[in-house]
């Protein structure tokens, strides 16, 4: 499956993809906000895990960045939720956006779903911009939420978007 956006274009991601995305979650502007991976565990994503789809963010042919989208299953809590992270060199130039947008659209339409969640650390005000440009709406802060590469607890800011909010 393929979901095209303004500017980017996401595609499932494959095994020739693991060296550039590790290459992404590794260089330091990336890695402050998520960890890097064993190579085992981004394998994990190619093979695909239950409810979670792992996309290459691409500009024409180079990748740029890692999209994850996930659902979650039990019917009274159903909605979904994405994961980003895209190379430095590509920051600033809206992307971030369309990448969102685009991974969005495609849980509200393809897949059904009312209400979509995103997780950026508390701290990432760019991360936080563009995902309100999206339509995102900070919900709150989840205290020592998830331990970053330096072994400390970082406080998470939930965000969530219902369908009919996508800008």
């Amino acid at each position: 499956m393929i979901l095209r956006g303004d500017q980017v274009v996401l595609r499932r991601v494959t095994e020739a993809d693991i060296p550039r995305l590790r290459e992404i979650l590794a260089t330091p502007e990336v890695a402050r906000w998520w960890n890097p991976e064993p190579e085992e565990d981004m394998r994990r994503r190619v093979e695909g895990e239950p409810d979670t789809w792992a996309w290459a963010a691409c500009v024409g042919d180079e990748v740029i960045g890692l999209v994850e989208t996930w659902e979650e299953p039990d019917p009274d809590y159903r909605h979904g939720g994405i994961d980003l992270a895209l190379h430095p060199a590509w920051h600033g130039q809206g992307l971030g956006a369309d990448t969102v947008r685009t991974a969005a659209r495609h849980l509200f339409e393809d897949r059904g779903h009312h209400r979509i969640t995103i997780d950026p650390a508390a701290a990432n005000a760019t991360a936080i911009r563009s995902y309100e440009r999206v339509g995102f709406r900070p919900v709150g802060v989840m205290r020592r939420y998830e331990r970053g590469a330096d072994g400390t607890w970082h406080d998470g800011l939930l965000m969530d978007m219902l369908a009919g909010e996508l800008r």
